[in-house]
């Protein structure tokens, strides 16, 4: 009997000036999805008040701090350390991904050339990081997904946290690729399309758009029919303009307004 293929082995390298210590749990949880976090370490000045709150979290996930402190004020040694230690890891080969964690642009350099070695990156930050290291990741990962929903919310019970973006926003890129496709009769197959959007733009997460999965997503954005046969793969077309009586009967609503 074969053995089962071992999962790819990643370096997590934790940028603690840049990444707040309430995602641990939800990150980890979503490196896990990728491969095996077989290295996991934290850079950053922990007698900080900043850094200080990642102390509950290393010991509950096995990360081994860097301490780095700030002899100078506007030099960052953290990042430093972690760009010497990524490169390492990176020539000693027995690697098959990284994990950079920061929503600083300062690692866009270093995420293009491990890439450049045929490794994956993905990146994980917040929304306000700079497109220059989302696009230089494999795949981006807004660390605002990864929080967990506040118990006041009123989302919270629904098991739902406030979306960063309207299902609608998502319509103008997925409609995209369906056209880019160019099928016969608008069908395509909804997994084409989600590959499609990945290779697109690093950063596209249906969670973003308050979905669990981009079947949700196609299925709230309201612009999309879909067909989920028993025995086959789901599929996704853009609604013909046909179908979308009020957007035309708002639209007439408002030309009658102007005359």
């Amino acid at each position: 009997m074969a053995a089962e293929p071992r999962s790819p082995r990643l370096a997590v390298l934790i940028d603690a000036d840049n990444a707040s210590a309430k995602i641990a749990d939800g990150l980890f949880e979503e490196i896990a999805k990728i491969g095996e976090a077989s290295v996991r370490r934290i850079y950053g000045d922990f007698s900080s008040p900043h850094s200080k709150a990642w102390e509950n979290q290393l010991a509950k996930h096995a990360i081994i701090p860097q301490q780095q402190f700030a002899y100078t004020k506007g030099k960052n040694a953290s990042d430093i350390t972690l760009v010497i230690d990524a490169m390492d890891l990176l020539h000693g080969g027995r690697l098959d991904g990284f994990c950079l964690v920061s929503s600083d642009s300062d690692f866009t350099r270093l995420a293009s050339r491990i890439r450049e070695q045929g490794v994956d990156v993905y990146g994980f930050g917040e929304q306000k990081t700079p497109e220059s290291f989302r696009q230089a990741c494999r795949r981006f990962i807004y660390t605002e997904n990864l929080l967990p929903a506040p118990a006041s919310s009123a989302n919270a019970s629904q098991g739902a946290a406030k979306p960063l973006q309207p299902p609608s926003a998502a319509v103008p890129i997925i409609s995209k690729i369906i056209e880019e496709m160019d099928s016969e009769d608008g069908w395509v197959l909804l997994g084409v399309v989600g590959n499609r959007l990945a290779n697109l733009t690093s950063d596209f997460d249906s969670r973003t758009f308050g979905s669990r999965s981009l079947g949700d997503l196609v299925k709230k954005a309201g612009a999309f029919e879909v067909d989920h046969p028993k025995e086959g793969s789901m599929r996704v077309r853009i609604k013909p303009a046909a179908e979308k009586p009020a957007t035309a009967a708002k639209t007439g609503r408002s030309r009658r307004k102007k005359t």
